[in-house]
């Protein structure tokens, strides 16, 4: 009887501690979804941003450095968290410093901040809006064909007819399920794109530098582990931040054209040239496999709620922008410094390979083969240019036609008025300006005592440079003190490892900025003074 008793007992614990778990997983679920549903998502990326980089701080601190005889500063080490964490690669530390643990640790800051691993997060957080058999009410009408059917013609036109009859209930689960196994498929897709590239490309950087007698002496005179050069330098290039684990950056490897090569296709197929080879994918898959969610997918891409994810047309203006503006840089860049001191030491075609290596890292990524305090100015301003430039940038505008909503009377709204929070927002530019203002500053006493290090055009390379999270610098050099310093040391890091704390902190606003402008690109609009 006792026996009963007890089991009874154990039963009723059982079952009470059942009930708490399905209650408390339900506030949470119901939590993550009034989370998902009513923040904003730039609140809930720059969260993100935060945490990551608050958790790459403490894990750099907490793992020793390569010396025990130098202990970076905290403030410096978080400056080099966010740095990896918002892929902007500005250094106020020399990489050489970090130990083996602390590479490790900054490839997976720069794995999970990447662009293509945060859209595939986005993803994910899109395919929880949809209820696997219907779609939810929450959506805001996400699939449009439920009301009104969207047809794509041959020149990939939106042509928008209103449905008179009441629509079949059945075929709007149909389409609701047929939606929801697409962003699942496309999320496979984006996440096999991801580890294909950066399997293949570790691979590759590994076969190159085991086989290659001049790059395999550099990692062993500098004592890095080859796995952890390969992995490090192929998940910096996708993710276009710029890291490497040298000192010199790329410039050691300036001769070794084959892996300048190997990076080239890493470098476009992680950001500019990413949505003409998810694409592109997308039609082989559908090709191979038949199955229906792939032509869903390139049929209804603006459902898909991604925001890589471009029609045809754009892909290809897309993909001709990038080679054009690529292609301009080479021809300016070659003539301006073929036989300038950036070139001393280099064939015919090793100047080839390092120009345009050098030319296609403008944009985003920020890996270099020259000293940029040695060229010319006017690729310098050409830089400043193309590291403001948006990835998706394109020459000619896709003729695109923007669905407006549509009230339930059936007239198309009005331009209605801009409430007060949007005047108050500024132009691109125009926070860029504040930024540099404000740099300019704090660092004045430096910009009055060393105006060639400290002059205003290697403050704007900076702030712009890590605007674009590219990581291209000036650097600093002691030969060019007006005033020489016996105590002073040229160092391998950025420009902004010279500056106070303070405007430490602004770039670090900047980097932040930079990585979430996606969210501010249409500011502005206010004002416009013509």
């Amino acid at each position: 009887m006792n026996n009963f008793s007890c089991f009874g007992k154990k039963l009723e614990v059982f079952f009470s501690f059942s009930c708490f778990y399905q209650s408390f997983s339900c506030r949470i679920r119901s939590f993550f979804r009034f989370f998902l549903f009513h923040v904003n998502p730039f609140w809930i990326q720059l969260s993100y941003f935060i945490i990551v980089s608050i958790f790459g701080h403490l894990a750099l601190m907490l793992s020793k450095p390569r010396t025990a005889s130098f202990r970076p500063k905290d403030f410096d080490m978080f400056f080099t968290s966010v740095s990896a964490t918002t892929v902007s690669s500005m250094s106020t530390i020399e990489m050489e410093v970090f130990s083996n643990t602390q590479l490790i640790i900054m490839t997976i800051l720069m794995f999970v901040g990447g662009e293509v691993f945060t859209s595939f997060l986005e993803l994910q957080f899109t395919r929880s809006k949809f209820s696997k058999n219907c779609p939810s009410s929450d959506q805001n009408s996400v699939n449009l064909s439920h009301k009104f059917p969207v047809h794509t013609n041959s020149d990939n036109q939106i042509e928008l007819d209103v449905e008179k009859e009441k629509p079949d209930i059945n075929n709007i689960i149909e389409n609701g399920s047929l939606n929801y196994s697409s962003i699942k498929v496309l999320g496979h897709v984006v996440l096999g794109y991801l580890f294909v590239v950066h399997l293949i490309g570790s691979g590759l950087v590994s076969l190159y530098v085991n086989f290659v007698l001049s790059a395999r002496k550099v990692l062993k005179d500098k004592g890095l582990e080859t796995l952890t050069f390969s992995v490090f330098t192929t998940v910096s290039t996708f993710t276009n931040c710029g890291f490497v684990p040298t000192n010199e950056n790329m410039i050691v490897f300036k001769k070794n054209s084959g892996l300048l090569l190997l990076l080239i296709p890493q470098i476009l197929m992680g950001n500019t040239l990413y949505p003409p080879c998810l694409l592109a994918m997308i039609w082989v898959l559908k090709k191979t496999t038949k199955r229906e969610e792939f032509r869903y997918i390139l049929m209804n891409y603006r459902d898909m709620g991604y925001g890589h994810l471009l029609s045809g047309h754009h892909a290809l203006l897309l993909a001709m922008t990038v080679f054009g503006f690529i292609l301009i840089q080479f021809i300016l860049f070659c003539s301006m410094e073929w036989n300038s001191q950036v070139m001393d030491g280099l064939n015919l075609y090793q100047k080839v390979v390092g120009s345009l290596f050098q030319t296609v890292n403008s944009r985003h990524t920020g890996e270099s083969v020259v000293d940029l305090s040695r060229i010319s100015s006017a690729i310098l301003v050409l830089f400043v240019v193309m590291m403001y430039l948006p990835p998706h940038t394109t020459f000619i505008p896709p003729n695109v036609h923007v669905l407006e909503e549509f009230p339930e009377n059936g007239k198309q709204s009005q331009n209605r008025k801009k409430n007060f929070m949007e005047c108050l927002i500024f132009s691109q530019l125009s926070y860029l300006a504040i930024f540099i203002i404000l740099i300019c500053i704090t660092e004045r006493q430096k910009m009055e005592e060393d105006p060639l290090n400290f002059n205003v055009l290697n403050v704007t390379i900076e702030v712009i440079s890590a605007y674009g999270n590219v990581g291209f610098t000036t650097g600093y050099s002691c030969k060019r003190q007006l005033k020489p310093d016996s105590l002073c040391v040229d160092t391998w890091y950025g420009f902004v490892g010279r500056w106070s704390t303070k405007g430490k902190f602004i770039l670090i606003i900047v980097m932040f900025f930079g990585r979430l402008k996606k969210f501010s690109m249409k500011g502005g609009q206010a004002w416009n003074l013509s």
